[in-house]
């Protein structure tokens, strides 16, 4: 599977490379470690020339500790430089459907993303691939919580888990232990009038929604332990990205897993898109399927 990885120097660009040597991959991985410099926006900032030759001796130097950290962590890959914005070189180069962008969640120019807004927004939003946001140094992954709603993008994240991650983690004395996962189903309340949800109002007010949603939520748990995860539902009503963040806060999550959309149009149109607010709020990493 081909991996690429955005790189900066920030400690998110080397947390991004330590989360691909953690993720328990079923397929060995191809990475490329992606540093971009924008020089045409350091120099709209009217910086000296001098200034500009000491981004570029740091350049260099990213470049280089990429390399060496490659190395250290036995990840097949190289490291590559490329000039120009910095969201849009990455989209360029970013894997196909098939493959994975690793970008951390804040470090990768602050000119760029005062100017242009957060770079990690943008490529949650315009990747083709799945797109794990770094929020976090990497630990050996034990805990997951995936959302689910029945959308074809929430669907893509369980069969994401499903076959691309083993089932189970090393204990490091020889044995194995099953990776757990939290599947989260939330029941989100609208805020225009006539179709409001009374959020006090309890399940059993909604037989015909919580018949639904306790459906799609224990198929999903059970094709997870077919599968050979642990997992276990986690119904709520509320708003969507605050209780995926809460029930993932609750359960000691190292990641969240979730679809690029389908969470809702209401939600999206009112509230910007789920996934959006969960990267950008959330306190663990994130992985955004397609």
């Amino acid at each position: 599977m081909n991996v690429l990885v955005a790189t900066d120097g920030s400690k998110y660009g080397r947390w991004g490379l330590n989360w691909v040597a953690k993720l328990p991959f079923v397929e060995s991985v191809k990475v490329m470690a992606l540093h971009v410099l924008d020089i045409d926006a350091h120099r709209a900032s009217f910086l000296a020339p001098r200034e500009i030759r000491r981004i570029e001796a740091r350049s260099a130097r990213i470049l280089k500790e990429a390399t060496q950290q490659l190395a250290a962590l036995k990840l097949k890959g190289t490291v590559r430089k490329e000039q120009g914005a910095i969201a849009p070189v990455i989209l360029k180069r970013a894997p196909k459907r098939d493959g994975l962008l690793v970008v951390g969640s804040q470090g990768l120019d602050a000119l760029d993303r005062f100017m242009l807004g957060s770079v990690s927004t943008k490529l949650i939003h315009h990747a083709t691939c799945p797109v794990l946001v770094v929020k976090n140094e990497a630990v050996p992954l034990r805990r997951i919580t995936l959302a689910t709603d029945g959308s074809d993008a929430s669907a893509q994240a369980l069969e994401y888990v499903l076959t691309k991650f083993q089932p189970d983690r090393s204990t490091g004395k020889g044995g194995r232990v099953p990776i757990d996962v939290s599947v989260i189903h939330v029941m989100a309340s609208s805020p225009l009038a006539p179709i409001t949800i009374n959020l006090a109002m309890p399940w059993n007010k909604h037989p015909g929604l919580k018949e639904a949603g306790h459906k799609l939520i224990e198929q999903s748990v059970q094709k997870l332990i077919q599968a050979g995860f642990t997992a276990e539902p986690v119904y709520q009503l509320g708003n969507r990205a605050e209780k995926i963040m809460k029930v993932a806060s609750k359960h000691h999550a190292d990641l969240i897993v979730m679809g690029a959309k389908g969470l809702g149009a209401i939600d999206r149109f009112l509230l910007g898109s789920v996934s959006t607010r969960v990267v950008q709020h959330s306190s663990c990493s994130v992985l955004v399927v397609r």
